[in-house]
């Protein structure tokens, strides 16, 4: 499969990237294309006033404000304390609207004179037709409540939604954001702005290098779990168990995998020998070399799926277990901890 396996190319990765999602049957229908990046997508961001971080600039009391966005209102209301200062206050509310998931995310930030200012910003990009704004932010119906939006001043838009705006072809296009599809079979990123009359070109990389690449997916996967088995490991307590039925499947192939340039270093982590590899793509035959790369990965498949099973048996914890009194069921936790997790809950 590896040696099948379409993958996309960006001739100005720094301007635009490409992965191709369609089915690798049909990439030999595809031809190439040209994409111009004339302006990326931007959210709303709105930065309020910059106020005396050690100060409060707003009297004790309840304060609201409303939130609308293109299809809902939100009301949220406040309270300040005689023990708030303007960057508790900014800090409430950030919290407040990130954590209220209305597609906005809020923090407080200073600038050089330390003095802080409540930032909110748009999760999305780009604007419908007919939307002025991602969101509006509007003072709650008393006139204490007006004045403290004032103080604030996060009604104030900085930074206006906009659309990516490109040429596909020649052909000028937009979307909503800098992530779209291209016939259903690449997934484009906009990343800057092309230099202009300079497009970048999509299309397939060559058989040999989609091939390497897609063996560099594999084994990066393999080192990410080795990652993150050292990482708990060292916050956690010693828990090796992962590491060693991950690095055993590695090891029952060790020799087969050097042969086509994959070795393992020192911390037993894959890296890739290109020019052997390289070698091998290059070969009368070189799905019968790469031939072990399958059985090396229905191993790792029969280990994932072990530890999916049961992934607590790979954590270092105790648990205490309470039989009801005058019952007599069986412990949930008998079988496995994960699975008395599950069960403990209709127990």
């Amino acid at each position: 499969e590896a040696l099948q396996k379409k993958a996309a190319a960006s001739s100005q990765e720094d301007i635009v990237t490409a992965r191709y999602i369609g089915k690798d049957e049909d990439g030999v229908k595809l031809k190439d294309f040209q994409i111009e990046v004339r302006q990326l997508a931007k959210s709303q961001i709105n930065i309020g006033n910059f106020l005396k971080s050690n100060r409060r600039d707003l009297a004790p009391d309840t304060y609201s404000f409303d939130l609308t966005n293109s299809s809902s209102g939100y009301e949220f209301q406040f309270s300040v304390t005689s023990d708030d200062t303007n960057y508790s206050i900014q800090n409430k509310l950030a919290n407040l609207i990130t954590n209220s998931n209305i597609g906005l995310k809020a923090s407080v930030i200073e600038d050089e004179n330390g003095q802080s200012a409540l930032k909110v910003e748009s999760l999305h990009t780009g604007l419908g037709e007919g939307e002025p704004y991602l969101f509006n932010i509007s003072a709650g119906g008393s006139s204490n409540s007006a004045d403290a939006i004032d103080t604030l001043g996060i009604s104030q838009i900085s930074q206006e939604a906009q659309n990516s705006s490109f040429l596909l072809n020649g052909t000028p296009r937009s979307s909503y954001s800098n992530t779209f599809t291209v016939s259903n079979a690449f997934e484009l990123t906009l990343q800057g702005i092309s230099p202009e009359g300079d497009s970048a070109t999509i299309g397939f990389m060559p058989d040999a290098q989609s091939a390497m690449e897609n063996i560099q997916h594999l084994t990066d996967a393999f080192n990410a779990i080795l990652k993150t088995s050292d990482k708990y490991a060292e916050t956690h307590g010693q828990n090796h168990k992962l590491r060693y039925q991950i690095s055993s499947a590695a090891e029952t192939y060790r020799d087969e995998l050097a042969a086509i340039g994959l070795h393992k270093d020192e911390n037993g982590l894959f890296a890739i020998d290109k020019p052997t590899l390289a070698a091998v793509m290059e070969s009368e035959n070189p799905s019968e070399q790469l031939s072990v790369l399958n059985d090396f990965k229905q191993l790792l498949d029969a280990k994932a799926s072990v530890a999916v099973l049961n992934p607590m048996d790979y954590v270092n914890k105790v648990v205490v277990t309470y039989k009801i009194p005058g019952k007599n069921f069986p412990a949930p936790y008998a079988c496995s901890l994960y699975s008395g997790m599950m069960m403990d809950r209709f127990c």
